[in-house]
């Protein structure tokens, strides 16, 4: 009977362990995503401003051309 105890309490205990662990690791796995989140979006921002000034050279050129061309 006190075998029987003793695995019951232990089957519990191990199912509480599972769940703290998987607590746990969610709850870190959240603390890094949101790390790297922070530390990259500032390099994603930046990433953003130079394509967009990179798309916004060419039409911008382009105008200074034909400004040049009718000047002359």
């Amino acid at each position: 009977m006190i075998e029987i105890l003793c695995t019951a309490i232990f089957v519990w205990l191990f199912i509480k362990v599972f769940g703290l662990m998987f607590k746990v690791a969610w709850s870190l796995t959240k603390i890094i995503a949101i790390i790297l989140f922070v530390m990259a979006l500032p390099a994603l921002i930046v990433c953003f401003i130079i394509a967009g000034g990179f798309f916004l050279l060419i039409p911008v050129a382009f105008l200074g051309l034909a400004r040049a061309l009718l000047n002359t």
